[in-house]
């Protein structure tokens, strides 16, 4: 499978707007089950010939252009290669050169997103270029702009780590929305106010955060990360509350795991 992906690879760079191709996800890292997609980042400048794209996906694949998917997880495809899912990821290395400029200055954004509901951090896309493997490169660009995020910005460390005060913030909504029994904004706040942290760990321990998945495990090891936190997450997050005694009561807890949070990461 693997000298299949390398070929694809191959055959993607030389479609005109292409620049390179790099393996991302969990295969990238080492992380991988043995069902693990085949996650592609394809990486293009201005104008990506689709018709090209579309020839070297086949007739049976839908390609999505770029901004097909969303603001920033732009286009691409789903492919099954021999039963295997390979997803293409459509990337503007223009816009990924944008946002390590950013990184590197300590700005970020997070834009809404389908499939990533804690919204999608801007840093990801230089984290993608850091921990991917490059698999087609022609130019030496996806290697160049590698080796340079390879160091994490001391600027975005602080940015993200300072950022955490919205989980404070939050846990103050949610206590309002506690005393009026409202579930669903309790849980939304507290769920943001996880992702907050999680960032912030990942951020304070120079570690890139790709997505929400499997993050929570990986925070939970970090040495900012307080005792037994993923284990104060899970049931915090698990507990919808039948009453509005039951709410204050979780939102409590939301509150001193954040405070406890926070200290680590300013101390």
């Amino acid at each position: 499978m693997r000298a299949i992906i390398e070929q694809m690879a191959g055959q993607l760079a030389d479609v005109p707007g292409v620049v390179g191709v790099m393996l991302g996800g969990s295969r990238a890292r080492g992380e991988h089950r043995p069902e693990s997609d085949w996650d592609l980042g394809v990486y293009y400048r201005g104008d990506l010939d689709l018709a090209a794209l579309r020839e070297s996906a086949g007739p049976e694949v839908e390609v999505a252009g770029p901004g097909g998917w969303g603001p920033w997880v732009n286009g691409g495809a789903w492919l099954r290669v021999d039963g295997v899912a390979v997803d293409w990821i459509l990337r503007d290395l223009d816009r990924v050169e944008r946002v390590w400029a950013d990184c590197r200055e300590g700005r970020y954004e997070v834009g809404v997103q389908a499939g990533h509901p804690l919204g999608f951090w801007s840093p990801c896309c230089a984290g993608e270029v850091a921990l991917g493997r490059v698999l087609a490169d022609p130019a030496g660009e996806l290697a160049s702009l590698q080796a340079q995020t390879a160091t994490y910005p001391e600027p975005l460390r602080g940015a993200l780590t300072a950022g955490a005060w919205e989980a404070e913030f939050l846990v103050g909504g949610a206590a309002k929305g506690a005393a009026r029994g409202d579930t669903l904004y309790v849980s939304l706040c507290l769920s943001r106010a996880v992702g907050v942290l999680v960032q912030a760990l990942y951020a304070h321990d120079r570690r890139w955060c790709l997505n929400e998945k499997g993050a929570l495990t990986v925070a939970a090891r970090l040495p900012a990360a307080p005792e037994e936190f993923e284990r104060r997450v899970r049931n915090l997050l698990g507990v919808a509350g039948e009453s509005a005694g039951a709410l204050v009561e979780t939102v409590e807890r939301a509150r001193a795991l954040v405070e406890e949070t926070v200290a680590a990461l300013r101390g």
